[in-house]
C-alpha cells in the first residue's frame, strides 16, 4: 500500500516540500479551535469565540484567492513571504488582546490581520502537479497523500491545542500554530528548487475562476463541507464539557480525523476507474449520513466510535474535489483554483462554527450537532444537484483531450473496470 507514496517521495525535493507544507498548514487545525478555547475561557461566551474566528476566516476568503492569483502570476516565494509577515504579526496581536482582555472590536481589528495568509495547502498541491507534470495517476497518489497529511494535522492540531489551552495557557492554543506556521513556511518557500514558475501572462480565460463550468458547484458543495467541520469542531468542545471533559474533545476530533487519515492512504493507493464526479458524489452522501448520526449520541465513547467510522468518507471526498478543480481550471491559474475550494472550505467552517456557537449558548451541544445536521443535508443537495454539470463536463473535457491528442497515455477511465 505505501509503496505508490515512497516512490513518490523519492523524488528530488519531494520529501522536503512535503514535510516542510505539513508544518505550515499546522495552523488550520489550531488556530480555530485555540481561539474558540481562549475565547469561551477568557470572555465566557461560545458565540463570541465563533465570531472572531468567523472575522479571521472571512478575511482569509477574500484575500487568499488575491494572495494565490499572485503567487500564479509572480511566484510562491516572492509573494508568500510578505503575506506570511503580515499573518504572523496579526496572530500576535490578537494572542496579546487575549491576554489584556481587549475589548471585543479589538478583537475583530487584530483577526482581520491574522487573516491575510494564503493557503500552504494549495502551494504543496501546486507543486506535485508541476513535479509530476501530466501523470494523472501520481498526481492522484500524489493529491491522496496530502490529504492523508492534511489528516494527520487535524489528529495532532485540535488534541494539541487543546491540551495547551486547558494546561498550559488559554492562548498557548494559538502561539504553538503561529511559531509553526513562520517556521514551516520559511522552510518551504526557501526552496526553489521544486517551485512552479511563474506565469505572467494567463491564458484566455480571464475573470473569475468561478465563471468556468463547474467550479462553482464544487465551491459551493466545499462551503458546505466546511460548515459540517466548523459546526462539529464548536460542538464537539461543548459536549465534552457538557460532560465534564474538557480536554477530550481534542481526542475526539482526533478520531475523527483519523479515520480520515486511514481511508485517505487507501484511496490513494488504488487506481480508479470511476470518474471523479461519480466518486464525489458517493463520497458526500456516505458523510451527510454519518453526520447526522451525531445528535443521536449520548456520550464521549459513541460520539467519537461514530465520528472515526464517518471520517472514511472525508479524504476521498475532499481528494476528488481537489481532482475536479485539476481538470477544471487551466495549469496557468491552478494554485488560484485549488485556493478557491479551500477557501469556501474555510468560510464554511466559519460560518458552521458561528452559527453553531450561537446555537450552543441557547440550547447546549444538542442545539450545535442539529446545525451540523443541516449542514449535512445542505451539503448532499448541492452535491446531487452538482452532478449532472460535472459529468458533462467531465465528458467534454475528455473529448477535448482526446481529439487534441493529449490522452494518448491515458487510460479512458471512465470505460474501464478497477
Amino acid at each position: 500500500m505505501f509503496r505508490p507514496y515512497l516512490d513518490l517521495l523519492s523524488r528530488p525535493g519531494a520529501l522536503a516540500f512535503s514535510a516542510a507544507g505539513v508544518l505550515a498548514r499546522l495552523p488550520i487545525s489550531m488556530v480555530g479551535i485555540g481561539i474558540v478555547l481562549a475565547v469561551s475561557a477568557i470572555y465566557d461566551s461560545y458565540a463570541l469565540a465563533g465570531r472572531v474566528s468567523a472575522v479571521l476566516v472571512v478575511t482569509s476568503a477574500l484575500t487568499a484567492p488575491l494572495i494565490a492569483r499572485l503567487v500564479d502570476r509572480h511566484g510562491q516565494a516572492r509573494v508568500m513571504f510578505p503575506a506570511l509577515l503580515v499573518s504572523g504579526v496579526g496572530l500576535s496581536a490578537l494572542v496579546a488582546a487575549l491576554s489584556l482582555e481587549a475589548p471585543e472590536p479589538v478583537l475583530y481589528a487584530t483577526a482581520v490581520v491574522a487573516g491575510v495568509t494564503g493557503q500552504f495547502g494549495s502551494l504543496v498541491r501546486a507543486r506535485w502537479t508541476y513535479l509530476l507534470k501530466r501523470d494523472a495517476d501520481a498526481i492522484h497518489t500524489a493529491y491522496s497523500l496530502e490529504s492523508a497529511l492534511d489528516e494527520v494535522v487535524f489528529i495532532v492540531g485540535p488534541a494539541a491545542a487543546t491540551l495547551l489551552a486547558t494546561s498550559v495557557d488559554p492562548t498557548a492554543g494559538i502561539v504553538v500554530p503561529l511559531v509553526s506556521a513562520v517556521l514551516g513556511g520559511t522552510w518551504f518557500l526557501l526552496q526553489r528548487r521544486t517551485e512552479p514558475p511563474p506565469t505572467p501572462h494567463h491564458d484566455s480565460t480571464g475573470g473569475s475562476l468561478i465563471r468556468l463550468p463547474g467550479m462553482l458547484v464544487v465551491v459551493l458543495v466545499f462551503l458546505a463541507l466546511g460548515a459540517i467541520f466548523g459546526a462539529t469542531d464548536v460542538s464537539t468542545v461543548a459536549f465534552a464539557e457538557e460532560a465534564g471533559r474538557t480536554s477530550a474533545a481534542g481526542f475526539i476530533l482526533a478520531v475523527f480525523a483519523a479515520g480520515s487519515l486511514v481511508s485517505g492512504l487507501l484511496y490513494g493507493a488504488r487506481r480508479w476507474a470511476q470518474p471523479l464526479w461519480a466518486r464525489f458524489g458517493v463520497g458526500m452522501v456516505a458523510l451527510a449520513v454519518g453526520v447526522s448520526l451525531f445528535v443521536l449520541v449520548n456520550s464521549l465513547w459513541a460520539l467519537a466510535a461514530v465520528m472515526f467510522v464517518t471520517g472514511f468518507a472525508i479524504a476521498p471526498t475532499l481528494i476528488n474535489g481537489n481532482g475536479l478543480v485539476q481538470e477544471i481550471v487551466p495549469r496557468a491559474r491552478l494554485t488560484e483554483g485549488l485556493t478557491w475550494v479551500g477557501t469556501s472550505l474555510g468560510v464554511g467552517v466559519s460560518i458552521g462554527s458561528s452559527i453553531a456557537g450561537t446555537r450552543i449558548d441557547a440550547d447546549g451541544s444538542h442545539g450545535g450537532f442539529l446545525v451540523v445536521v443541516v449542514a449535512g443535508v445542505a451539503a448532499l443537495v448541492a452535491t446531487l444537484s452538482s452532478l449532472r454539470p460535472l459529468r458533462a463536463g467531465h465528458r467534454a473535457r475528455l473529448a477535448d483531450e482526446l481529439a487534441s491528442g493529449r490522452r494518448e497515455d491515458a487510460p479512458v477511465r471512465d470505460t474501464l473496470e478497477p
